[in-house]
Order: C-alpha cells, then structure tokens, then sequence
C-alpha cells in the first residue's frame, strides 16, 4: 500500500466540502488547523469516510476528532497503513 499524500488528503477536502464551500486548501496547509480552514467536525468524520474507502485505514472516531491539521491525519493514516 502506498503511503497517503497531501494532495490524496486535498482532493479527499475538497470533495467532502462541496462545491458550493469557499475552503481554500491549496498551498502548504499541512499545519494550517481544520477550523482555519473551514472544516468541522462533521467534514472531518466524512473525511475519515473517504480515507477508509480509499486506502482501507478506519480511525476511531475519537481520533479522528482529536487531529486538528492536515499533516496529524496523514502521520495517523499512514501509521495506521504501516502497522495494518
């Protein structure tokens, strides 16, 4: 399996955010928090959806309300993907 990118993560935003949201994800956002970048928690439970249909790694809920950047979801995913 390979390791999950910033740009999987980017597409995976933008789909969850629709088309009519102005969140702006290009750009170095890897440390920039989902709340600055106009995510809830709702976009990002439906994130951790498209993560696991695509790359087969499910986060605990809990966990997935606890990384608050993009760069924490990929070290979680791609942690979680090594030790799979």
């Amino acid at each position: 399996m390979s390791l999950m990118t910033l740009d999987d993560l980017r597409e995976i935003l933008v789909e969850c955010a629709g088309e009519d949201d102005s969140n702006d994800v290009s750009g170095d956002i890897a440390d920039v928090p989902f709340e600055d970048l106009g995510y809830d928690s709702l976009a990002l439970m439906e994130t951790a959806a498209r993560i696991e249909q695509r790359f087969g790694v499910r986060l605990p809920d809990e966990q997935v309300m606890e990384l608050a950047t993009p760069k924490a979801v990929l070290d979680a995913v791609n942690t979680a993907a090594a030790t799979a």
